[in-house]
């Protein structure tokens, strides 16, 4: 009895509580984790910093000729003289002021239209929830090449069904004109974006339990006091996240406007700044349009972060 006791608690440690053998490694072995890594990590290296790291190189790239003029060209160092050329450029800070005031009027009428959308969407009262959301979210599935097509289609005078209706009516609509070109782009990326903007809202309110509206109309607040005093102030980290990527998206606008250009001669090859670097690129000044190009990054990364620090910090995030 004593020998059988004392063997007992070997032949426990032995083995599992499952009643399997216990495994002497402990987690899992560096190579798994690499694996699972590897698919993510590497095309994020290629196609992302490698080509992020080679424009800033290029950057600091100056085109130089020897013997003058119609010289050898060579590259070399120049330190920051492209970047002295872009903030010496005028054309430069033409499109940063017209982008500026496309996102100061586009942003906040895009994701309030999307807010109101959400709190509608939300609301018990509104029936065929999954039509409209299904038809908000729409617009966003079309590429942005074939909206601006779509869109450049409904604004030409000559072709236009709206156009002709307004006219009719006794207006003269020049949605193509020098006044109007940047609101019809507006018009264009705000059709676009309003849906998938809505749709995070939308996702933020779903989470939202049911008992603080159970509570909130016990205590006698309507439907609009329960969507402005309870659901937005719930949802602030999302609007608060669907501002951020506006205005990067703002700062980005790129597609809209290349096509509306076919049609209108109002729109030139530096309306937007990535529109300016892309004209640049193709007169062959690579380095140029490389430092626009971190610029227009610094610019984005500085207004997206300190917008997100200043509401993050008046809504105690």
């Amino acid at each position: 009895m004593t020998a059988t006791a004392t063997r007992a608690p070997r032949a426990t440690r032995a083995m599992t509580p499952a009643g399997g053998r216990h495994r002497t490694g402990g987690g899992p072995r560096a190579g798994t984790i690499v694996a699972f890594l590897l698919p993510f990590f590497l095309p994020f290296v290629l196609f992302y910093l490698v080509p992020v790291c080679y424009a800033i190189w290029q950057s600091f790239l100056v085109v130089r000729r020897s013997g003058g003029q119609y010289g050898v060209a060579y590259t070399t160092f120049g330190g920051f003289e492209q970047y002295a050329q872009v903030f010496q450029n005028t054309e430069f800070w033409a499109s940063i002021g017209r982008i500026g005031l496309f996102g100061i009027v586009q942003v906040p009428v895009m994701l309030f239209v999307a807010l109101i959308m959400a709190l509608l969407l939300d609301t018990p009262l509104l029936k065929l929830k999954s039509f409209f959301r299904i038809s908000a979210f729409m617009p966003y599935a079309v590429p942005g090449v074939i909206a601006a097509i779509m869109w450049s289609f409904l604004y030409s005078p000559q072709l236009s069904p709206i156009v002709d209706v307004l006219k009719a009516i006794g207006l003269q609509p020049d949605f193509l004109g020098p006044g109007a070109i940047l609101w019809s782009t507006a018009n264009v990326s705000t059709w676009l974006w309003t849906g998938y903007n809505m749709l995070i809202m939308f996702s933020a309110l779903q989470s939202i339990p049911q008992e603080l509206y159970e509570a909130a109309k016990l205590d006698g607040a309507s439907n609009w006091a329960i969507a402005w005093q309870i659901k937005v102030p719930i949802i602030a980290p999302s609007i608060i996240l669907t501002t951020v990527f506006s205005i990067i998206g703002t700062l980005q606008l790129f597609a809209e406007p290349a096509v509306l250009r076919q049609i209108s001669s109002n729109i030139s090859s530096t309306f937007t700044p990535n529109m300016l670097a892309y004209a640049v690129a193709s007169g062959n000044n690579y380095q140029q349009a490389a430092a626009i190009s971190v610029v227009i990054a610094l610019i984005t990364f500085v207004l997206s972060f300190g917008f997100m620090r200043l509401t993050s910090k008046r809504a105690g995030l």
